[in-house]
């Protein structure tokens, strides 16, 4: 690891490098600019690249109500008879549709066992891209059922890609009064396996229904029941952010109204929670994903719990009354808009509301009877134009009225730059908007370039940015060959320390899309990968990470001998904040060049430094290095103490690296 040293040096260093490379700065450490909001460094979530279900939702079974459009897709009947070119044509197992008495969840398979024994008859759910079981570990299967008889046998098997049994258990229903029941068993994982299959085997004679198939692991976050991927969810808490923006992303609009997420059909019962296709399943005609539905197993409550566990604000997003712009662009006029504002009211009071009120009792009754302080809202989620200025004034007025508390994000579009953005931006801003909701996909040069942007932008403003997606786009925008490199990521580290410095303009900001999963990804890149059993940390993530846990509360200017802002003098990029709490000042230092740069930092307003200084750095001389599941620290932080003395700080910066100093005062 030669080239990932970083070495602070006293004030009576000399060398060559030194001598040739010096770069002089000053830090103002008694002249803080800007309060630094706690919520300036979050996490943007959306279901894409199974994000949610076949990612933080732990469940193992794809369709496991039967709901998707092609109602067996992930099953597979297995039958010693009546099966012709592949295909099942027998009448021991069908599939009813009675959308007349169960209209969120109308389908069941009904299997009629004839003296049939084990092996005759069985059902395999492929999971999502296979199952990841681990040896030991305990496994909870589920199953709604209904019957007359009490003589069928259900043996639920998990199976390697071989076929071999690494886990196995015996379920007996025993209701008999022909309504639905819900019975659970454990099964335990003799070895581990990135993608097995649940086989369940039918035995003995009756008509049995089956519905709500489910397969967990025991060791979900906080072991929660039917809970999330723990790993997952420690990668988002150990970037420590100050928020979670949920549930998205386009999946807010949908391609049409009908496909939009409506956050009241994702509460309650499991098995009530309608099933509705994803509009990733076919939105990248380069890679699509016919098996792309949303279960809603992850709904409000459960972004409301996450949220409240990992110390991050909720940022929920709801539909405007308008679908995706770049898609249907379809309206719901303004007349008709009140079920939506109705929608977003009925939110902050189940997020915010006691027990006296109707959806705060709700809350209550889902097991949360405390309120999850709901502080901010979105409106609308890359919407643009008249049209959203007009649908979007309807939604602040109401809210304003009921909820003055509560701040509303606007959406500025697709991009910010461009007519359309610069036209919603202002309209919003005449409404005195809260906040506004900036998006920046562009190649990592723009990132560099655009360091200083929001140096010059209106500070007698009320209204704040939020720049709720970002990221460097290797190749271009939805390019399916970008990579998740040190370029890119580097870059990110430049453009963050100006939105850092700035902190008075920007009070948000989120790196997007979030999650990946490595055989079921529609976007590149992302900032998280995954599989089946493992994760993986680009090196965007630990920019993202350095930034979130060494944020500070407040910003002191960094300036060149010019006393400029540093924003790509010599190839280097800086920005510095005070962490009250900690007593510490923070130094974060980018240098884009490849050749070695030496600095000193004239540090004013304090009397002496410390004789020691934590210092945390990412670095590669190669801008194209990737981390892998093989390799995973490529790109990693590595820590060190240093002797440090006087006011002076003179620190020798190795090329293409990101820097974090944290320094006693």
């Amino acid at each position: 690891m030669k080239n990932i040293i970083l070495t602070l040096l006293l004030s009576g260093f000399v060398s060559n490098l030194w001598a040739q490379n010096k770069i002089t700065f000053t830090i103002q450490a008694n002249k803080p600019t800007a309060t630094v909001a706690s919520t300036m460094w979050g996490l943007f979530f959306e279901d894409i690249n199974l994000g949610a279900d076949g990612g933080l939702y732990a469940e193992l079974v794809k369709n496991r109500s039967f709901e998707f459009d092609t109602p067996l897709m992930g099953w597979k009947i297995n039958s010693a008879k009546d099966v012709m070119y592949g295909f099942y044509f027998g009448s021991d197992i069908q599939l009813i549709n009675q959308p007349d008495k169960a209209a969120t969840n109308p389908r069941f398979i009904r299997v009629a066992l004839h003296k049939t024994k084990k092996g005759e008859l069985s059902l395999t759910n492929e999971g999502f891209r296979g199952m990841g079981i681990k040896k030991n570990l305990r496994y909870e299967f589920s199953v709604f059922y209904r019957q007359q008889t009490a003589t069928a046998m259900l043996h639920a098997e998990l199976i390697t890609e071989k076929g071999d049994i690494i886990g196995s258990a015996v379920l007996a229903p025993e209701q008999t009064d022909n309504r639905w029941h819900k019975v659970e068993m454990s099964l335990t994982a003799l070895a581990t396996e990135p993608k097995a299959n649940l086989r369940l085997w039918f035995e003995g004679s009756g008509i049995v229904d089956l519905d709500m198939i489910s397969l967990f692991p025991t060791d979900t976050w906080k072991g929660r029941k039917g809970g999330l991927r723990a790993d997952l969810v420690q990668m988002l808490a150990d970037m420590k952010p100050g928020f979670v923006r949920f549930p998205g992303g386009c999946i807010v609009e949908g391609r049409d109204l009908a496909q939009r997420y409506q956050w009241k059909k994702t509460i309650g019962p499991l098995e009530e929670r309608k099933l509705i296709i994803n509009r990733w399943n076919n939105e990248v005609k380069t890679r699509p994903v016919p098996d792309y539905f949303q279960s809603f197993g992850l709904g409000f409550l459960e972004y409301f719990q996450l949220c409240e566990d990992i110390g991050a604000e909720p940022l929920p997003i709801l539909n405007c009354g308008m679908a995706c712009q770049v898609n249907t662009a379809e309206l719901i006029p303004l007349e008709s808009l009140d079920p939506y504002v109705q929608d977003a009211l009925d939110l902050i009071e189940f997020a915010n509301g006691d027990g006296s009120t109707p959806w705060g009792k709700l809350r209550a009754d889902l097991g949360h009877p405390a309120p999850f302080q709901l502080k901010m809202l979105g409106v609308g989620n890359e919407n643009f134009g008249l049209p959203y200025v007009e649908r979007f004034k309807r939604f602040q007025q109401a809210i304003q009225r009921q909820y003055p508390s509560v701040k509303l994000v606007g959406s500025t579009g697709l991009l910010s730059s461009g007519e359309m953005f610069e036209t919603t931006n202002a309209d919003l801003r005449k409404l005195k908007v809260d906040i506004v909701d900036e998006h920046n996909y562009s190649a990592p040069q723009w990132f560099l370039q655009n360091a200083g942007r929001y140096d010059h932008y209106d500070r007698s403003s009320t209204t704040k940015v939020f720049v709720g997606e970002y990221a460097a786009q290797s190749v271009g925008m939805t390019n399916p060959t970008n990579k998740n490199n040190w370029r890119t990521a580097l870059a990110e580290a430049a453009y963050m320390t100006g939105l850092e410095r700035n902190a008075d303009i920007v009070q948000m900001a989120s790196y997007a899309p979030l999650l990946a999963h490595v055989d079921g990804w529609q976007w590149k890149p992302d900032l998280i990968w995954f599989d089946n059993l493992g994760v993986m940390a680009t090196p965007n993530y630990y920019v993202q990470q350095l930034f979130g846990a060494n944020k500070g509360n407040q910003v002191v200017p960094m300036l060149d001998k010019n006393k400029l802002p540093v924003t790509g003098q010599d190839s280097l990029y800086a920005s510095a904040t005070l962490d009250k709490a900690a007593s510490e000042l923070i130094v974060k230092v980018v240098n884009a060049g490849g050749k070695a740069q030496s600095i000193e930092a004239n540090i004013d307003g304090l009397r002496k430094l410390p004789l020691t200084a934590k210092v945390i750095m990412l670095q590669n001389n190669d801008l194209e290095a990737e981390n892998s599941f093989t390799s995973p620290a490529i790109i990693a932080p590595i820590e060190s103490i240093v002797n440090v003395q006087n006011k002076r700080l003179k620190v020798d910066l190795k090329g293409y690296s990101f820097v974090v100093m944290r320094i006693k005062l």
